[in-house]
């Protein structure tokens, strides 16, 4: 739960820089270029089209962090806004 967005508030300048260098790591650590997000953007919407008219406008795809086993892994994030599934094989 974020306290600072509950109350209004915006997170100080220093938790937001912080949270940007860790991000910043998780990329270098994972040694994946942008090019190589697009691609797999690119990859992810060939693949949902089949099955569902998705907004690619309103797509965001970015890696992120998670906390497993108390170590900082890379997670690729998508967020996929799908307009209407496709009727196919139904």
């Amino acid at each position: 739960m974020d306290l600072f967005k509950i109350f209004g508030r915006e997170k100080p300048s220093k938790d937001v820089a912080k949270e940007r260098l860790k991000l910043i790591l998780i990329h270098d650590r994972a040694n994946v270029s942008p090019q190589f997000l697009e691609m797999v953007k690119g990859d992810i919407i060939k693949v949902i089209s089949d099955y569902a008219e998705i907004d690619e406008k309103g797509l965001e795809i970015k890696l992120t962090r998670t906390d497993a086993d108390s170590a900082d892994s890379p997670a690729l994030v998508a967020n996929i806004p799908i307009k209407k599934m496709k009727d196919i094989g139904r």
